[in-house]
């Protein structure tokens, strides 16, 4: 547990290494944690807002940070302070990236404009204005010049970085996008509404998949050894929520009998059942054996008080209400 601000935590973010954790407060501060230790190293002061997203550098000694004041600050670890500060949104810069080759930083803002910055010459390259909502989450293709962007518009939309032209659009889906993740082989996109998991890929623009999952207010996104890992919370509670992506088109393995064997925990208040059944749990978790996943799920889900979880459930009953 790392403490030292004094006002809220709006936004937390590891370095390539996880070796450092900074976290941007309410007051604007910036303060950096060295885990090993769990002591902080830097406290950097500059945004005069709520400072809402930072994103380390894939491998130099920077970071960067996004505020309600409109700027995106880069700052230089090593020598304590802010070494550039970019101006142009003209509302809050809620999602930051820096490109995979580390060149570029990209800013998404409530102002619904994503806009691409050349950290060498230190001057806006391009903006990107087709989104009509505010920008929740931004990613960049493992291997091409790709960019997703996910907006309170209820769509994705897919750049190129080459050319900075718009490929494509989806939707307009049920929710505003939350979060997206390129899945690591570079072929979709992992896209999170409020209420499910959808699969895209791009030209042409396609939703190979749907996955019902009842996370709501999803806040951030991974892909770890096959699985999908989401974080949510709720008032004072954090969901950690797990997909297979193994069982999703178009990344499936195809075996009619693993498609349909979800176990499926009901929920009391009509919310979505989960997607893993208690081997594929017992696999991902690898460390917990069942019954302790059990018991924690029905802590928390009292906790929770949205779901409600049969502990020994029938598989053969199960699959059938699922078909």
């Amino acid at each position: 547990s790392l403490s030292g601000h004094t006002s809220g935590i709006d936004s937390v973010s590891f370095d390539s290494s996880e070796v450092l954790v900074a976290a941007g407060a309410a007051s604007g501060t910036i303060k950096l944690w060295d885990l090993e230790e769990a002591k902080i190293v830097r406290t950097l002061t500059g945004h005069r807002s709520n400072c809402i997203s930072v994103d380390f550098h894939p491998f130099g000694e920077f970071f960067a940070s996004g505020s309600l004041d409109t700027n995106l600050k880069v700052w230089d670890i090593r020598k304590k302070g802010c070494i550039h500060t970019y101006k142009g949104h003209n509302r809050g810069v809620n999602a930051i990236r820096f490109t995979p080759d580390g060149r570029w930083v990209v800013s998404g803002g409530e102002d619904n404009i994503v806009k691409v910055w050349d950290l060498t010459a230190g001057k806006l390259l391009h903006d990107f204005k087709s989104h009509e909502g505010q920008i929740q989450s931004l990613d960049f293709h493992p291997s091409e010049f790709l960019l997703a962007t996910g907006s309170a518009d209820r769509t994705v939309k897919f750049w190129d970085l080459e050319t900075f032209e718009l490929i494509g659009s989806t939707g307009p889906e049920t929710t505003g996008v939350r979060c997206l993740t390129f899945n690591p082989d570079g072929r979709t996109v992992l896209c999170g509404l409020h209420e499910s998991l959808k699969v895209f890929s791009w030209e042409p623009i396609r939703c190979h998949d749907s996955v019902d999952v009842g996370w709501s207010r999803l806040s951030d996104l991974t892909v770890h050894e096959g699985k999908l890992l989401g974080c949510s919370y709720n008032q004072s509670c954090v969901g950690v929520w797990v997909v297979d992506i193994s069982r999703i088109d178009p990344h499936a393995v195809p075996d009619a009998n693993c498609v349909n064997s979800h176990s499926e925990p009901k929920s009391s208040s009509g919310g979505n059942p989960t997607v893993l059944n208690e081997n594929t749990t017992k696999a991902s978790m690898g460390r917990l054996s069942v019954s302790q996943i059990s018991d924690t799920l029905v802590k928390e889900t009292k906790s929770l008080g949205r779901l409600s979880i049969s502990q020994n459930s029938d598989p053969a009953k199960e699959s059938k209400n699922l078909a």
